[in-house]
């Protein structure tokens, strides 16, 4: 009897510690999504992006960004021009927007999945703290 009673309190054990985990939401977001609103209206440029601390934010003067509403990016400044995508999605319940350009070395400073630290209409500032503990970056599009 000591046996059996013993075996469920471990069986129960185990369904509540394993009911309880919290999920890592890592899901892509619909058009629901309140960035996508916000970001597909217009033209935007970097007013500030540094890296590791340091400020790059000269890299992208002149540039203004395009988020189309069908998860294309383009950026341009009359001259240079590189193209990627984008998405949005949430991960541990934090809204993040991700940015993928294509091989343009300048640009893919920019590749990574940035969580919103702020939103409005013509502002959003995102940051990227790093898995392997070299730096937190913080980057800031503005609209135009």
């Amino acid at each position: 009897m000591k046996t059996t009673r013993l075996v469920y309190l471990i069986a129960t054990a185990f369904l509540f510690v394993f009911a309880s985990c919290k999920k890592d939401d890592n899901s892509s977001s619909s058009s629901s999504s309140p960035t996508v609103g916000i970001v597909t209206q217009g033209q935007w440029q970097i007013t500030s992006f540094t890296e590791n601390g340091i400020n790059h934010t000269n890299h992208f003067t002149g540039h203004s960004f395009t988020f189309a509403s069908n998860g294309a990016l383009s950026a341009t400044n009359g001259t240079v021009s590189a193209t990627g995508s984008w998405s949005t999605a949430t991960d541990d319940s934090q809204q993040k927007l991700v940015i993928n350009f294509n091989s343009t070395p300048t640009f893919s400073e920019l590749n990574s999945d940035w969580h919103i630290i702020t939103q409005t209409s013509s502002k959003v500032t995102l940051e990227d703290v790093s898995g392997g503990g070299s730096g937190t970056d913080y980057l800031t599009f503005e609209k135009l």
